[in-house]
This record gives C-alpha cells, sequence and structure tokens, in this order.
C-alpha cells in the first residue's frame, strides 16, 4: 500500500511529493453528493468537477455552455461527499479568458461558494495575466494545456492536438511558463505520448494525462465513462472498468417487468 493511501487530506504540496518520489497520481470527476462519496471510498487522489458536466450531466454536445453557477453548484454537491481527495473545479468558459479582475472574481466565487480546494482552467500564455492574478490572491491553479475543450470551435476538431513540431514547441513553452507563474500542476489532454514525457520530464509540478500517454505522472477519466454508463463514446485512450449501461438498463426492465406483473411489492415488502 502505498503511504499516501494513510493521508488524512490530500494537498497540492502531496501532488508535488509524489511527483518527487514517482508515485503516480489518480484523478477522477465526479458531479454530484452520492458519486464523489464512492470515488473518494475508493481511494482516488484528486476528483475533478469537469466543466464536462455540460456533457454527461446536462446532455450539451460541448462544454460551452454551462455556467459558473451551475459549476458552483456541482462543486458544493461534491465537497460535501469527500473527506480525502483534493477537489479541484473547472471554472467554465467565458469567466476567466477575457479579463484578470473577472477572472478572480469568477475563482474567489468558485472557493468561497463552491468550496473547491482548487480551480483548473484551459489555456497558456494568453491567459497568464488570468493565472497571475488568481495565484497572487492565494487560490491554487491547475493548467490545461493540449486539446483544450473550451476552444473547440477555434480547433474545430477533437482530434490530437501538438504533432506538429511548431504546436508542440509551443505547448512545452506553455508549461513551462505556467510552472513559473505557480501552477501546481497540469493536465495534458490527447497529445502524443513521446510529447507529454518531454513536458512531463522539462517541468517539475506534476502532469496529468488523458489521452496522453503513460508518462505523465498521472491519469485521469471521466467517471461516467470509467464505469461504462455512456454507450456512444470510446476514444482509444479510454478503458472501460465496468459496463454500467447494460447493468442499470437491465435492471430498469427487471423492475418495470416485476410492477406489470404485480410482482413488486410482495408480501414480504409491504406492511
Amino acid at each position: 500500500m502505498s503511504v499516501h493511501s494513510e493521508i488524512k487530506r490530500v494537498t497540492t504540496e502531496t501532488l508535488r511529493k509524489m511527483k518527487f518520489d514517482k508515485e503516480k497520481i489518480t484523478m477522477l470527476t465526479a458531479y454530484d453528493f452520492t458519486t464523489a462519496k464512492m470515488v473518494d471510498a475508493g481511494g482516488v487522489d484528486t476528483i475533478l468537477i469537469g466543466d464536462s458536466a455540460a456533457n454527461v450531466m446536462a446532455g450539451f454536445e460541448t462544454t460551452l455552455p454551462i455556467t459558473l453557477d451551475q459549476m458552483i453548484y456541482h462543486t458544493q454537491s461534491v465537497v460535501r461527499g469527500v473527506e480525502r481527495a483534493l477537489v479541484i473545479a473547472d471554472l467554465p468558459f467565458g469567466t476567466y479568458q477575457s479579463n484578470p479582475d473577472i477572472a478572480l472574481e469568477s475563482a474567489v466565487r468558485m472557493m468561497k461558494e463552491g468550496g473547491a480546494h482548487a480551480i483548473k482552467i484551459e489555456g497558456g500564455k494568453e491567459i497568464s495575466k488570468s493565472i497571475k492574478k488568481i495565484i497572487n490572491a492565494g487560490i491554487p491553479i491547475m493548467g490545461h494545456l493540449g486539446l483544450t475543450p473550451q476552444s473547440i470551435y477555434q480547433f474545430g476538431t477533437y482530434k490530437v492536438r501538438a504533432k506538429e513540431e511548431a504546436e508542440a514547441e509551443k505547448l512545452i513553452n506553455d508549461a513551462k511558463l505556467l510552472e513559473e507563474l505557480g501552477c501546481f500542476g497540469v493536465v495534458l489532454e490527447k497529445i502524443p505520448a513521446d510529447l507529454a514525457k518531454r513536458v512531463t520530464e522539462s517541468i517539475s509540478i506534476p502532469t496529468i494525462g488523458i489521452g496522453a500517454g503513460a508518462h505523465c505522472d498521472g491519469q485521469v477519466l471521466v467517471y461516467h465513462d470509467m464505469v461504462g454508463m455512456n454507450k456512444g463514446f470510446s476514444p482509444k485512450f479510454l478503458r472501460r472498468y465496468l459496463d454500467l449501461y447494460t447493468e442499470i438498463t437491465g435492471a430498469v426492465s427487471q423492475y418495470v417487468k416485476d410492477v406489470k406483473n404485480a410482482d413488486f411489492p410482495n408480501q414480504n415488502e409491504s406492511y
């Protein structure tokens, strides 16, 4: 058993130490109290309230429509269910890109009202002023580089990023800048494994990969994908640990059958 699994509460310092000790960091998403409780009890190091809530909880095509108020609601729900994991919340699209003062206001609300332990934002050099302002206020930030879903209309595709050398160089420079600005870690999404290795070795803050190969300091998956609640989403990087879609639809149809046949409730289930 890892020494870190004995820790009462994971902090940003724990993650730095884990990178130094070469112990892999685990991260999963959660968006509600019940799921957060189970994910935390399973021993995950960090829980991300991703703006992917827009997709898996609300059914939107992209992450763009979710609001700060909605993200705060999801964060509050998760925080109530967590005893050990570090809770990181995404600042949604439009709440930090345009103006450092608005960025700080958004981050403060996420910490005060949401109860998050840290926030995550997408981008590098172009949002450096916002990052600086938030970190100067004492709020921990995790960066996010590579495929940044909030910029999906700019990219026009969810394909692997930074295959070309120019984009790869920018990504490495952005990662170094995030470290310099004081970010405590960075998510690397859908980039070539060898580039993720270069980034991980060139900075002293932890890298968390999703579709970025095995050389990152840790890994993150969306909970709904990992437990097989989504039937239609099967990217190369996803490993399904359960097939809940089949299990749950099977249970529901059995319930429907039992009620229709007057088999539920039976005598033992009645007062």
